[in-house]
């Protein structure tokens, strides 16, 4: 019994797979064959240990996961929490006095917003090539210590114009992030571990919700009773791109770019960490282009079903990830009540996708699970339109349940980690994913059917 418990690998000589090999390009696509010397980064790993038997059984397995959750999950985890606090910032910027010192007037607020993801837009396929091309822990730290520098230059603006241009450039920085992760997790974890994942570390945005509501209400707060020798939004702006600098170094410092150069491994348990995820099919990156797989990922029907939804779910998310703080202001609370209420939505958030990502691996069944955080948030978006005006609780619980639409689009982000196979592939799947999420973000912001937060109605 203990035997069949165990995975087996067994590395054969070269001659040995030779005529294996010719056998096997004779019955391949020449587009696949010419790229057979493009191997993947896992064969590195297996390069001198020909004849080797590796036995990789379910306790030793289990010993790994746990290293590796040890080592990798806190930094992406608290990188990706950072990732949504740094680009919602203007939101508590906004009730804090930003509009009156930049002078924004009309839609500039919008435009400010959405400027964000017009620059994620724009770098979003390019950011994918890189992370394909270049060390993947490397070029991602180098993305998170520069949108901190530029989430400080933030606090420098001074007109409306030099706003829009930090915040084109903090869009192109982060555009690397969940792309990023995503392959992060394809690289080191099994499918049926990877939903779990995802939805851990996704789940960081409801925790920097919290954290960044009570940073802001702390310094608003101060401010307003002690006084201060900057604004307090400048303060927010200064403390959260120095948190995302230093994290960033210790990403660097700390992250592996696959299981090759994780220093934290033997070398065997580097061959062995590989071994556990061959079951997946998909190895643990490849650095060359193919078209074939490029023209793979433009012909296939779940491709641009995922950028639909990206594109028509995230519509919402536009408005009210940019105007949560002025939307709980039109509840009828202070500025400084809006930074503290705030906060549980975020735990609304993290509860449901934490909950959703171990269920849909446990049964097996991401998508459906998922939809129970759309469900959720389609009630809340009700009691924001029904409730009366006066019933400001009623709304403001409607605002937290809105929270948990991430579901979805986190089940379908991991699934483009699990089922899409090539690294050309994978990464241009997520960048048209990414692209229809910005472009329905930017809709959300634009379109006249969302909040109007002065008139305190639904348009």
């Amino acid at each position: 019994m203990a035997d069949e418990e165990k995975m087996t690998y067994t590395s054969t000589p070269d001659m040995e797979k030779e005529p294996v090999a010719q056998d096997r390009r004779r019955s391949v696509p020449d587009k696949v064959a010419k790229h057979a010397n493009d191997a993947d980064e896992a064969m590195k790993a297996f390069a001198g240990h020909e004849g080797e038997v590796l036995e990789l059984d379910k306790a030793t397995s289990r010993k790994l996961l746990k290293r590796i959750d040890f080592h990798l999950m806190p930094l992406l985890c608290v990188i990706y929490g950072l990732n949504y606090l740094d680009k919602t910032t203007l939101s508590y910027a906004s009730v804090m006095g930003i509009k009156k010192d930049i002078n924004l007037t009309g839609d500039d607020y919008q435009w400010l917003s959405s400027m964000f993801y017009f620059g994620y837009l724009a770098w979003e396929y390019p950011t994918n090539r890189l992370l394909q091309r270049l060390p993947l822990a490397k070029y991602s730290s180098f993305c998170m210590i520069m949108w901190g520098l530029v989430l400080c230059c933030m606090a420098g603006v001074k007109s409306y114009s030099g706003a829009l241009a930090v915040r084109f450039f903090l869009g192109v920085f982060e555009a690397a992030v969940t792309p990023g992760f995503a392959l992060f997790t394809s690289q080191w974890y099994t499918k049926k571990e990877q939903g779990t994942r995802v939805g851990i570390w996704f789940s960081f945005n409801g925790w920097a919700q919290i954290f960044g509501g009570f940073l802001a209400y702390g310094i608003a707060k101060g401010a307003r009773l002690h006084g201060s020798t900057i604004a307090p939004w400048k303060i927010v702006f200064l403390a959260t791109g120095l948190l995302t600098i230093a994290i960033g170094a210790l990403f660097l410092i700390f992250m592996p770019d696959n299981q090759l150069n994780a220093r934290w491994l033997k070398p065997l348990d580097r061959r062995l960490a590989i071994e556990r995820v061959r079951i997946n099919q998909q190895g643990i990156g490849n650095k060359h282009f193919k078209a074939y797989q490029l023209k793979e990922a433009l012909l296939d029907p779940l491709t641009w079903a995922f950028a639909f939804y990206a594109l028509t779910a995230d519509i919402p998310n536009g408005g009210i990830s940019n105007f949560f703080s002025q939307l709980i202001v039109s509840f009828g609370y202070t500025a400084e009540e809006s930074l503290l209420y705030g906060t549980p939505g975020g735990a609304v958030e993290v509860v449901a996708l934490i909950l959703c990502g171990y269920l849909g691996d446990r049964y097996g069944n991401r998508l459906l699970i998922s939809t129970s955080g759309l469900i959720l948030s389609i009630l809340g978006m009700l009691l924001i339109v029904a409730l009366p005006l006066s019933n400001n609780v009623g709304r403001l619980i409607g605002y937290y349940l809105t929270q948990a639409s991430p579901t979805m689009f986190v089940a379908l982000l991991s699934l483009i980690a699990t089922n899409v196979a090539g690294y050309t592939k994978k990464t241009t799947v997520a960048a048209i994913y990414l692209i229809s999420y910005c472009a329905g973000n930017v809709i959300g912001l634009h379109h006249r059917v969302m909040i109007n937060i002065e008139a305190n109605k639904i348009l």
